[in-house]
């Protein structure tokens, strides 16, 4: 299996900056899909939106044997998702929605919550997510409730294409219900799922800055937390910066990163003064 490259960020007067997901290297929106880049290298294999192959290939992600029909996703989405995969079954959801919302790509991701089989389509160009029950026929799950849950227990079981039917646009019906906006659920599991430690885009070398116009609006965000959003609104600190400032630590530092990231919130630096991988032990 490919190790993942580092990514670092176009160059810019001052500094280097790794865009968010969504975003160009300037901070500004991008309108289709956009990559990271590496000191070295490229990636030149990103199809943003690009979905071939059978409707039926997916990939199994919590120990399950994988489907041989793969080439429903594309090959940088696919590596993207296998570059978690290396250590282990993947059950952790964050990577996965990263992964989508980095390649822009429809996905349908097939859960296991508190028992219950649940599948979320994911639509990162209109920022929507739809979610249903795995059960039949399938009932609708308001995003609200999904939230409530403990979301460092949600198990990943498959990554796959969705019905044709699905891949452009939502499709409201009884069954399915209506689509909800997908900010609130990147920022929860960002939060409060099972991964606590950096996004690969985010760690190494780095230094973080939150990008201009970042909209928190509908979602929770705790008093500290918010405090230190407006400190990085001001100035570009590292890591160990962050962890110090009053009620947040490395734990917390770290999933805020991840969370403004998936909101196409963070500049990411590699060449600010302030840049430093201390406490870094290799991209995961």
């Amino acid at each position: 299996m490919p190790s993942p490259r580092p990514p670092l960020a176009a160059p810019c007067p001052q500094a280097s900056a790794t865009p968010a997901p969504g975003s160009s290297p300037a901070g500004r929106p991008l309108s289709a899909g956009g990559d990271a880049n590496t000191d070295t290298d490229t990636d030149t294999d990103i199809q943003a939106g690009a979905v071939v192959g059978p409707s039926h290939a997916s990939i199994a992600l919590a120990g399950e044997a994988t489907h041989t029909a793969l080439t429903s996703l594309s090959p940088s989405l696919l590596q993207d998702l296998q570059r978690f995969d290396a250590g282990g079954p993947q059950r952790e959801l964050l990577e996965v929605l990263a992964a989508a919302i980095r390649h822009t790509q429809t996905l349908a991701i097939d859960l296991r919550q508190e028992g219950l089989p649940v599948t979320l389509t994911v639509y990162p160009l209109t920022r929507q997510v739809l979610a249903v029950t795995g059960l039949r026929p399938p009932k609708p799950v308001p995003l609200a409730q999904l939230l409530q849950a403990d979301l460092a227990s949600v198990q990943v079981r498959h990554v796959r294409r969705p019905a044709p039917v699905l891949i452009a646009a939502p499709l409201v019906t009884p069954d399915t219900g209506q689509a909800e906006p997908v900010n609130p659920l990147l920022w929860a599991v960002a939060l409060r799922g099972a991964r606590g430690a950096l996004l690969p885009e985010l760690a190494g070398q780095a230094a973080y800055r939150v990008a201009p116009g970042l909209d928190l609006h509908g979602l929770d965000v705790p008093q500290s937390m918010a405090l230190c959003i407006q400190h990085l609104r001001r100035r570009t600190c590292n890591l160990a910066e962050i962890a110090d400032w009053h009620a947040i630590g490395s734990a917390r530092a770290t999933r805020l990163l991840n969370a403004l990231y998936l909101q196409s919130g963070l500049i990411v630096s590699r060449s600010h003064p302030a840049a430093t991988n201390v406490g870094w032990a290799g991209y995961r």
